[in-house]
């Protein structure tokens, strides 16, 4: 499972608040507490600061990289942001996202291509977000057929069904599984990733729902997830689930982390 650790935002308010005071310390012990977990990306993003957003992201990005060896997913709806930030990522960075969205396609792209990074694609176009399975499936077909067409490798590319709350549609965890399953068969070089935590919003106890649907998306295909790497249950539940679907062959990731007691 690639672990996008989903923790160093500023639409979370404390991240704001450290984000805004450069309080170095605090946001590179959130990033190393996610390295140790088990992320294999750090997300930064910081959007929430609109008209400063470009330099809160590069301070982000050099204080991250100074505190860890992963490397970073950049998070922005601004491609002018993605581009500074890539520029100044150590490394390949992945880009977090593309659309079909005519406009955002051809700003993204290029950044996308210079850096040869990984990229999530979200399953939505200039007619808007996916009402259904179908959208989705659709969407992202054309998203991978486009993005492989314009040069990127498949194995960069990171397809997000784009997950909406449960709370408000009892039926979206069925879509976004069957769209899993039907992508990831699609074509078996690409990854399968998600905003997992949309699934639970509104709803009391909310990490049980995570944990419940990270096994679920697991078994239909998914092989990558934007997340809480500090919930240590739903860690544990990724290398089971990895166990029983045969994505940790012979059990090797799974008995290692026995022996280092991070099952217990």
């Amino acid at each position: 499972m690639i672990v996008i650790g989903e923790l160093i935002n500023s639409t979370r308010d404390e991240i704001k608040e450290k984000i805004a005071e450069r309080d170095k310390e605090f946001i590179q012990d959130v990033a190393q507490k996610q390295e140790k977990a088990g992320a294999s990306y750090i997300d930064v993003n910081a959007g929430a600061f609109v008209e400063e957003e470009i330099d809160h992201l590069l301070w982000l990005v050099e204080v991250v990289q100074e505190a860890v060896d992963k490397p970073l997913a950049l998070d922005s709806p601004s491609a002018k942001a993605l581009k500074a930030a890539a520029e100044k990522h150590e490394g390949t960075p992945m880009i977090n996202s593309i659309t079909l969205e005519e406009e955002r396609y051809a700003n993204v792209l290029p950044i996308v291509k210079e850096f040869n990074a990984k990229v999530i694609a979200l399953c939505m176009s200039d007619e808007g977000m996916p009402d259904d399975a179908e959208d989705r499936i659709n969407y992202g077909k054309k998203l991978v057929d486009k993005l492989i067409e314009d040069g990127v490798p498949a194995e960069n590319i990171f397809v997000d069904p784009i997950i909406n709350p449960i709370s408000v549609d009892g039926t979206v965890g069925l879509q976004i599984l069957e769209a899993i399953e039907t992508l990831s068969n699609y074509n078996e070089d690409i990854h399968i990733t998600c905003g997992l935590s949309n699934i639970s919003f509104g709803l009391p106890h909310r990490s049980l729902l995570n944990q419940a649907f990270i096994v679920m998306g697991i078994s239909r295909g998914m092989d990558s997830a934007i997340i809480d790497p500090l919930d240590d249950q739903m860690m544990k539940l990724i290398k089971a689930a990895e166990v029983l679907t045969n994505a940790d062959q012979h059990a090797m990731n799974y008995l290692k982390a026995s022996r280092a007691g991070e099952l217990d």
